[in-house]
This record gives structure tokens, C-alpha cells and sequence, in this order.
């Protein structure tokens, strides 16, 4: 049995106890974080082109969709700035 960390390093814990155990969304998020820095590259090379994909088939509401997506993650990275 693995111990559980206490203090700030619990939250990275268990967010990415939680997030590992998606089924395909888990084992790519592993390879990104602990796999070598190509992976990194790979995925926001994906995202793009999943973006460009959706704007290419559904057109204005998907770059929408995108861009308010993007402006609440920037917003959650903003605070947890903040907070430390």
C-alpha cells in the first residue's frame, strides 16, 4: 500500500490518482506527464487539430466553443496562480 502524501503534494496525489484511472483519457494524460517531452508535442499537436477539425465541419460555433473553453482554463490557471 502506497502512502498518501499530506499538504499540497495530497492535491497533485490525487488529482492525478483520479485522472489516470480514466480509460483512455488517463493513459494519455501518463504519457504526456512521465513520458519523454515528444509526447508533450504530440498532444497539443492533437488538440490543434481537433479544434481545426471541428471548425472545418461545424464552422463559427465550434472556434466559439474553443475560445470559451480556453478562457476558463486560463481563468482556473489564474487562480490557482493566485493560490499558490
Amino acid at each position: 500500500m502506497t502512502a498518501i502524501p499530506d499538504g499540497p503534494a495530497r492535491e497533485r496525489w490525487i488529482t492525478r490518482h483520479v485522472t489516470y484511472r480514466l480509460p483512455l483519457i488517463g493513459r494519455m494524460a501518463r504519457e504526456v506527464v512521465e513520458g519523454p517531452v515528444d509526447n508533450t508535442f504530440a498532444a497539443i499537436l492533437g488538440v490543434v487539430a481537433a479544434v481545426a477539425s471541428a471548425v472545418l465541419i461545424w464552422g463559427y460555433p465550434a472556434l466559439i466553443i474553443a475560445a470559451l473553453t480556453a478562457a476558463a482554463l486560463m481563468l482556473v490557471t489564474l487562480v490557482r496562480i493566485t493560490l499558490g
